[in-house]
């Protein structure tokens, strides 16, 4: 029979590890920015670009 020590020691490691995938996901979902966002700076289609 495994003892509770490894199993709690199993169980830290893998909680651990498994944040760590959530943290990576979370900051991946918005890792590049949408076309809107990019060219927002350029200002309307059609019209003169914004004075910087």
């Amino acid at each position: 029979m495994a003892s509770n020590t490894k199993a709690s020691e199993l169980k830290r490691k893998r909680s651990h590890k498994n944040m760590g995938r959530r943290r990576k996901n979370q900051l991946g979902r918005k890792s590049t920015k949408s076309a809107a966002e990019l060219f927002a700076a350029m200002g309307e289609p059609g019209q003169p670009a914004p004075k910087a």
